[in-house]
């Protein structure tokens, strides 16, 4: 038995993988998996296994990512026109803008188009309707003017409800002013000087006797209202249309409940 022992020894020295450089030679590569007849490794805190729930709860993380964040591999045609006719009215509104700050192309005439845009505020509007209201003595006068009055409030009412839901933001960051805050126009869509100045110009249109010039420069009054709003960046070009249809409608609304010269004159005793 020793000699046995010392000539394995020997054996072992003139063996050359048993050299140090020779070393990594004699270990498996990685990824091959140990002899059965190998002793069993204790597992280190390196090879430590993962939990059983990390994988599970990693799977429920990606499943839970918000849709915006998930690529849609085939969009649908609504979809793709609907965000190009989106990023075109964005494009066109900013270029429209010239008068939205201080550095804009148009800067020195920001205050004249803001003195158009507020010939379609509602406050005025309301104030002067009142005030003529008051000061008219004719039955057919009150009666044309307590319909105006309730198309405005209508106005202000549904543009201030249809904006709390959509609470879309103009093209550019401006604050709104101290009339835009007690007609509650605060957001972009739809816009109310747009959606007021053609209600009224449809209304006089309608109800006053008006030569020909006259109705064309109301037309054209209504339309450098709605102009005006997209100039300062309060609105978006699409908001202006919208206003515009939604003044209509309204208009049409009005019509359909149109108060009689003895329900407006009940009305105006009882206030």
């Amino acid at each position: 038995m020793p000699a046995s022992q010392s000539r394995a020894r020997a054996r072992d020295r003139n063996n050359v993988l048993n050299r140090a450089e020779f070393l990594s030679l004699n270990q498996p590569p990685k990824g091959t998996p140990e002899p059965r007849s190998s002793g069993r490794k204790v597992p280190g805190p390196s090879a430590q296994p993962p939990p059983p729930g990390d994988g599970a709860r990693e799977r429920r993380q990606s499943q839970q990512l918000p849709e915006e964040d998930c690529m849609q591999l085939n969009p649908s045609f609504k979809g793709i026109a609907f965000n190009s006719l989106l990023a075109i009215d964005i494009c066109m509104s900013k270029r429209l803008g010239v008068c939205a700050g201080r550095a804009s192309s148009w800067a020195s005439a920001r205050s004249m188009v803001k003195l158009i845009g507020i010939t379609g505020h509602g406050i005025p509007w309301i104030g002067g309707t009142i005030l003529c209201l008051v000061k008219s003595s004719t039955l057919a006068g009150q009666e044309v003017l307590m319909n105006l009055l309730l198309a405005l409030l209508l106005d202000i009412m549904t543009v201030a409800g249809v904006q709390k839901l959509i609470k879309r933001r103009g093209p550019y960051e401006t604050s709104p002013s101290l009339l835009d805050y007690l007609t509650m126009d605060i957001y972009a869509f739809p816009a109310g000087h747009a959606s007021r100045a053609a209600m009224i110009a449809k209304f006089f249109l309608s109800h006053l006797v008006l030569a020909v010039p006259l109705r064309v420069l109301l037309v054209l009054w209504a339309f450098c209202v709605g102009l005006s709003r997209v100039m300062i960046g309060r609105h978006h070009i699409t908001d202006v249309i919208s206003g515009f249809i939604i003044g209509y409608f309204q208009f049409r609304l009005v019509e359909l409940v149109w108060m009689s010269s003895n329900t407006c004159q009940m009305l105006i005793s009882a206030w």
